[in-house]
């Protein structure tokens, strides 16, 4: 009788030890496509994996992942942008939702130095936070300009910034947006790639 207590005690926590084992490895299981149903991010209603990867494919596929926006927002500004992006340099005709109108608005608001200051190939990043009502949270920092150029040229970009970014805010955002980016900084790289002619005379 003892030893078929002994047993069924021994199957029982066999069983136990069994079932621990598969839920731990449910719980832990890899997902191939992370995010692929749920929101980018609070700031975007939209999935981050595509439904599909391409007509051409013959079985399912793993598309390159758009990652949520971590708390670095990062943007680059092309003086010129390259024709298929003409639409993201559109300031939205609406209050600021997403992410992506936060960027077109920036975008829409940059005014170059004219080109007789200016030099080509310039570029300077500024990195600056904005309050829930979409003014700055003080002057843009500078963390970054093109090696070698002149600190006149440095201040006529700099300048450029300011005043592009004056001309725009405060942005209009709405509720969800301002409070999800007050405080967050954002780093804009721009980047003066007009073909100027001359450029401004290095030291």
């Amino acid at each position: 009788m003892l030893r078929r207590v002994a047993f069924v005690l021994t199957i029982t926590i066999a069983a136990m030890l069994a079932a621990g084992s598969a839920y731990a490895r449910h719980r832990h299981q890899l997902d191939a496509t992370p995010f692929s149903h749920a929101p980018c991010s609070v700031l975007s209603h939209h999935p981050c994996t595509p439904s599909f990867c391409s007509v051409l494919s013959h079985g399912p596929c793993i598309p390159e992942i758009d990652y949520p926006y971590g708390e670095n927002l990062q943007l680059t500004i092309d003086t010129v942008p390259p024709p298929e992006d003409a639409a993201k340099y559109q300031k939205p005709n609406h209050d600021l939702d997403t992410i992506g109108d936060l960027f077109s608005a920036l975008r829409a608001c940059w005014s170059p130095p004219p080109a007789d200051a200016a030099r080509e190939g310039m570029q300077m990043t500024v990195r600056f936070s904005f309050k829930r009502s979409g003014e700055l949270i003080g002057p843009p920092r500078m963390t970054f300009a093109t090696a070698g150029v002149p600190a006149d040229v440095r201040d006529t970009y700099l300048k450029a910034i300011n005043s592009s970014l004056d001309a725009c805010v405060p942005l209009k955002f709405t509720g969800s947006l301002g409070g999800s980016l007050a405080g967050r900084p954002i780093a804009i790289r721009y980047v003066d790639n007009r073909v100027l002619g001359k450029q401004s005379a290095t030291p």
